[in-house]
């Protein structure tokens, strides 16, 4: 059985080789440039995500940080590789990629892991660490 660090790294590399291939392949006429230290940022953000998850014993908590950690991974990627952030999905007057939509999602699902993850053991919550 995979450890939960060995889990959210496997999940951030799934979810970032999948918006890079996309970004590569997908045509883009929009593409917005980001700032190195937004760059930097999403490293950071990336590492603690998959550093600090795997400690809390919630399978939500992981996999929402790990989706999270390769949108942010893709981020970098994606503004090393091409100078900026391609945007191949627009709706109406937004422009979007798919690393937007996983740190969203992931964003969404751990928030939701937390809280529940909090509630089932909100007993615990007083206990001395």
């Amino acid at each position: 059985m995979a450890t939960p660090r060995r889990t959210a790294i496997a999940v951030a590399f799934a979810v970032l080789a999948a918006v890079v291939s996309h970004d590569a392949l997908a045509p883009s006429r929009f593409q917005h440039h980001r700032s190195p230290v937004t760059l930097v940022f999403a490293g950071l953000l990336a590492t603690a995500l998959l550093a600090l998850a795997p400690r809390v014993r919630s399978q939500g908590i992981v996999l929402g940080a790990s989706i999270a950690a390769g949108g942010a991974l893709a981020t970098l990627v994606s503004g090393l590789a091409w100078g900026g952030v391609p945007d191949p999905l627009v709706r109406g007057g937004i422009a979007f990629n798919l690393a937007d939509v996983a740190i969203a999602a992931g964003d969404a699902l751990l928030l939701a892991a937390a809280i529940q993850h909090a509630w089932t053991n909100r007993t615990r919550l007083w206990e001395p660490v």
